[in-house]
């Protein structure tokens, strides 16, 4: 007699199977899920959504995008909604902190191989007190929304009634914190018509400034409270996000000062509260309460390089992060003063680093040129137009001048790739389909070439 064994294999304790590749293909199961979800009849009031659509609705949700081509707020019943709220508060988490917080609550113990995934996953350094953080990432997150919804509960019962205000107040507060960009307002309007109440912008501005920041940065300013105390990671992500901010205010106030189709149609405290908000949001968030499309063309090129620096590490946003293009200015400023290392508040950033921070920029340099000249194929529209859109998507901000719900099919194919990759990251990308050669132990000599 003949005895089969069965053996039942575990993603998770797969030897095979690098945490960069459970990531991508748990980011990309989740989209797919999402996607079967939002083609069900009961998803929207006009029938089955196509595939298509619902696949980019699906990955903008779950990449924290919010570019969308068909309106949330009248496309979509409640069930539709729910469904990307649902796929927006998991994307932003990420699959492995949600994934954690379930096996925590079903008792279930934590291995080894998901330990590492969750490394990746919050890009942390060591595996010590993973756990705890990702418990801690899920109970921050959870009481930051609730603030928020009930601050956005103020303006939206009144207007839409108890239950739909509250749910109304609840999805904005989860597309902010998430930096999704997502509104149920109707009409592809965003934010424009609450432009003058500075309590809706400026506690979306705040939900989603928080949520770029990173969790191990809001969680290390809670622990450690003084400037002085933090480590050199949260120095960088809180100088260069006060910076980005200050200078991203000040540039779009002096730009559009006097535009009658964005700031010039306020007075100062709404100017100075409107250019705050624009300079914000495209640090991958996505809201406006200007339009867009009204922005100068010199407006759009700023936001343009705002997008693709993007939010900090561990956070709900995409773009190279903070800490890259920090890193990549310090050793600018480090070699102008012919230094021969790379310093920063009197601490020396490692060259593996600096490195990786150049590897990030220069691939997400090459892929947002590649899908914005794939983009000018497809769609025959002015570059300005396709650079934003594949800018955008990359940095997965969700702001558009107008083009995605116009997209032919390929464009949609082509930024539902960007928006997956930039909210994976393109390194992590690489390193799940890359084969990596083994160190050798040969050094070999250096020789010098001409720079510059």
């Amino acid at each position: 007699m003949e005895v089969v064994t069965i053996v039942r294999l575990n993603p998770f304790t797969m030897p095979k199977v690098s945490p960069a590749k459970i990531l991508v293909g748990g980011f990309a199961s989740l989209i797919f899920i999402g996607a079967v979800l939002l083609t069900l009849p009961i998803s929207s009031h006009s029938g089955r959504l196509p595939f298509l659509d619902a696949l980019f609705t699906a990955t903008s949700a779950v990449c924290v995008t919010g570019l969308v081509v068909v309106d949330t707020g009248t496309y979509f019943t409640r069930f539709g909604q729910t469904v990307i709220m649902l796929l927006i508060q998991i994307g932003g988490l990420g699959i492995m902190t949600a994934a954690t917080t379930v096996f925590i609550l079903l008792g279930k113990k934590i291995t080894l191989r998901e330990r590492l995934v969750i490394q990746e996953a919050l890009n942390q350094i060591s595996m010590q007190g993973l756990v705890r953080l990702a418990y801690s990432i899920v109970l921050m997150t959870l009481a930051l929304e609730a603030v928020g919804m009930i601050l956005l509960s103020i303006r939206f019962i009144p207007i839409y009634g108890f239950s739909t205000g509250l749910f109304y107040a609840l999805f904005h507060a989860v597309s902010a914190f998430c930096n999704a960009g997502f509104d149920l307002i109707g009409g592809f309007r965003s934010l424009t018509p609450f432009a003058a109440d500075p309590l809706i912008p400026l506690t979306v501005a705040l939900l989603f400034i928080l949520g770029g920041l990173g969790f191990t940065v809001l969680l290390e300013a809670h622990q450690r409270r003084r400037f002085a105390r933090l480590t050199l990671h949260a120095k960088m992500v809180l100088g260069v996000t006060l910076s980005l901010l200050t200078v991203g205010t000040l540039t779009v106030l002096v730009l559009e000062y006097n535009n009658p189709l964005t700031l010039g149609q306020f007075g100062f405290f709404g100017k100075l509260v409107n250019a705050f908000f624009t300079a914000a949001t495209p640090r991958t968030a996505g809201f406006n309460t200007v339009p867009t499309d009204g922005l100068t063309q010199t407006t759009l090129f700023f936001i343009i390089s705002l997008m693709y620096i993007g939010a900090s590490p561990t956070s709900t946003g995409g773009g190279i992060k903070t800490t890259s293009f920090g890193t990549i200015m310090s050793a600018i400023v480090s070699t102008l003063r012919g230094d021969e290392e790379v310093l920063l508040f009197k601490k020396r950033i490692p060259h593996e680093i600096l490195m990786r921070a150049l590897t990030i920029a220069v691939l997400a340099f090459i892929l947002v040129f590649a899908v914005t000249l794939g983009l000018t194929i497809t769609e025959q529209k002015p570059l300005p137009d396709m650079l934003f859109e594949a800018m955008s998507a990359f940095g997965t901000v969700g702001l558009s001048t107008g083009v995605t719900p116009t997209l032919s099919p390929l464009g949609r194919v082509l930024i539902i790739i960007t928006m997956f990759a930039g909210r994976v990251g393109p390194l992590t990308l690489v390193f799940a389909f890359a084969r990596h050669r083994r160190k050798s132990a040969v050094r070999y000599t250096s020789e010098r070439i001409l720079i510059g």
